[in-house]
C-alpha cells in the first residue's frame, strides 16, 4: 500500500506539474512545435526541448496528434518531433537519480507561499509546478521506503529473477506497468527504487525497454478518433520504440557493460537513468536520417481511402 500510495502521489504530481508548466508556457510551446520543425533535426530538437520543459512525452505526443488532426502540422514534420520527445522524457529519470529528498519539504513550503503571494498567472503556474515536483519527489521517497520490504520478499526476488533470466518477460513487465500507469516515468522511477539489491543492470534493461514500448499506448488511444495522419504518427511512434527495443534486447549484455563503464559511481538509479537516455538517444540517431522511409512506411500501412 505504501508503494501504491507513493505511485498515486507521483502520478498526481507529474500530471499537475505538466498542466502547470503548459499553462505557464502559454502559446509559446505550441508556436515552438509548429515553427521549429523545418528539418528533421530541428523537429527532434523541438520535441526534446518541449518534452523536457513539460516533463511529459505523453503530453507532447497528444499535442502533436492534435496538431496533425487539425492540419496544423504535416506528417513529415510531426514524426521527428515524436522521435525527440522520447529523449526529452528521459530527463525525469536523470533528475530522480539525484539525491533530492532533503528538498521536498522546503520546496513544498516555499512554492505554496510563492503561489499565495505572486499576482501573475504565469507566476502562480510556475509555483504550482514547483509544488507538484515536490509531490513527485515525495511519491518517489514513499516508494523507496518500501523497497526493503520488497527486496526481502522471496516472491519479489523470484519475479526479478524471472525478468533477469528471461528478457522477454522483463520487456512484457515494463510494457504492462507503463500501459497501466500511462507514464513511463513512473515505471522508470519505480525501477530506480526497487531494482538496487534485487536486480542487476542487465536484468533491469529489458524492463526499461518495455517502458518505451508501453508508452506508445497513450498515442494509440489518442489517435483512435483522429485523422489518418494522426494514426500514422502514432504508428511511427510504435515502430520507433519497438524496433529500438528489439535491437537493444539482443545487445543487452554489451549495452549493460557500456552503461557501467560510463557510470563509474556504480549508483543503480544513475545507471538506469543513463541507460534510458542512451537508448532513446541512439534510437533517434538511427531513425532521424530515415525519417522519409518511416513516413512512407506508415503511409503504406495506413493508406488513404476506405
Amino acid at each position: 500500500m505504501t508503494v501504491l500510495g507513493g505511485l498515486a502521489i507521483f502520478l498526481y504530481g507529474m500530471q499537475t506539474m505538466t498542466d502547470a508548466l503548459r499553462d505557464a508556457a502559454g502559446d509559446k510551446m505550441r508556436a515552438l512545435l509548429s515553427a521549429a520543425t523545418g528539418t528533421p533535426l530541428a523537429g527532434a530538437l523541438a520535441g526534446a526541448v518541449v518534452t523536457t520543459a513539460l516533463q511529459s512525452s505523453s503530453a507532447v505526443t497528444v499535442a502533436v496528434l492534435g496538431f496533425v488532426s487539425a492540419g496544423l502540422m504535416d506528417l513529415d514534420r510531426a514524426v521527428p518531433v515524436i522521435f525527440g520527445a522520447n529523449v526529452g522524457t528521459t530527463i525525469t529519470a536523470q533528475l530522480l537519480a539525484l539525491d533530492l529528498d532533503g528538498l521536498v519539504y522546503p520546496l513544498l513550503l516555499v512554492s505554496l507561499l510563492t503561489r499565495a503571494l505572486v499576482r501573475s498567472d504565469r507566476g502562480k503556474a510556475l509555483a504550482l509546478a514547483a509544488f507538484s515536483f515536490a509531490l513527485l519527489l515525495e511519491g518517489i521517497r514513499l516508494m523507496g521506503s518500501a523497497a526493503a520490504y520488497f527486496t526481502a520478499s522471496p516472491r519479489f526476488a523470484g519475479l526479478m529473477a524471472l525478468a533477469g533470466e528471461k528478457p522477454l518477460a522483463g520487456l512484457a513487465l515494463g510494457a504492462s506497468m507503463t500501459a497501466l500507469t500511462q507514464s513511463s516515468s513512473a515505471t522508470v522511477a519505480l525501477l530506480q527504487r526497487l531494482a538496487p539489491g534485487a536486480l542487476d543492470l542487465a536484468g533491469a534493461i529489458p524492463i526499461l525497454l518495455g517502458c518505451n514500448v508501453g508508452t506508445t499506448v497513450t498515442g494509440l488511444i489518442a489517435a483512435a478518433g483522429g485523422s489518418r495522419d494522426a494514426k500514422r504518427v502514432a504508428l511511427a511512434h510504435c515502430i520507433f520504440n519497438l524496433t529500438g527495443a528489439a535491437v537493444f534486447l539482443l545487445l543487452t549484455p554489451a549495452f549493460a557493460r557500456l552503461v557501467t563503464f560510463l557510470t563509474p559511481s556504480g549508483s543503480a538509479a544513475r545507471q538506469i537513468a543513463n541507460a534510458h537516455t542512451l537508448f532513446n538517444a541512439a534510437c533517434v540517431i538511427a531513425w532521424l536520417p530515415l525519417t522519409r522511409i518511416m513516413v512512407r512506411l506508415v503511409t503504406k500501412a495506413v493508406p488513404d481511402g476506405k
